[in-house]
């Protein structure tokens, strides 16, 4: 088992930043990929990034490319979302994931979530 606990989120306006962290505890983190969703109000919860195991690959989806970044530190068992230039549409619960495949973007692919965190963008 890993129990992954997702922290950072909050109101921000648009053009602001915020920093994710997701906290990872019991199995060894770095057999993990990781991966970060988002679920905005009535939608399915979709893709957002992901990095592999070392941290050397990592891939995102289209709508937030060159805004966040995901990065993780295997000493301390994190994984981060920093998130630049914040929009309205960005606003959703965001999860944290953990995957043993690498560079997964599909929902199903991830084995442990947290238990999500909001983000609020206003305009």
């Amino acid at each position: 088992q890993v129990q992954l606990v997702e922290s950072g989120g909050g109101l921000v306006q648009a053009g602001g930043s915020l920093r994710l962290s997701c906290a990872a505890s019991g199995r060894t983190f770095s057999n993990y990929a990781m991966g970060w969703f988002r679920q905005a109000p009535g939608k399915e919860r979709a893709f957002v990034a992901t990095i592999s195991r070392s941290g050397d690959s990592t891939y995102y989806a289209d709508s937030v490319k060159g805004r966040f970044t995901i990065s993780r530190n295997n000493a301390n068992n994190t994984v981060s979302l920093q998130m630049n230039s914040l929009k309205p549409q960005d606003t959703a619960v965001y999860y944290c994931a953990a995957t043993r495949r690498y560079l997964r973007t599909q929902e199903y692919e991830y084995e442990y979530w947290g238990q999500g965190t909001q983000v609020t963008v206003s305009s």
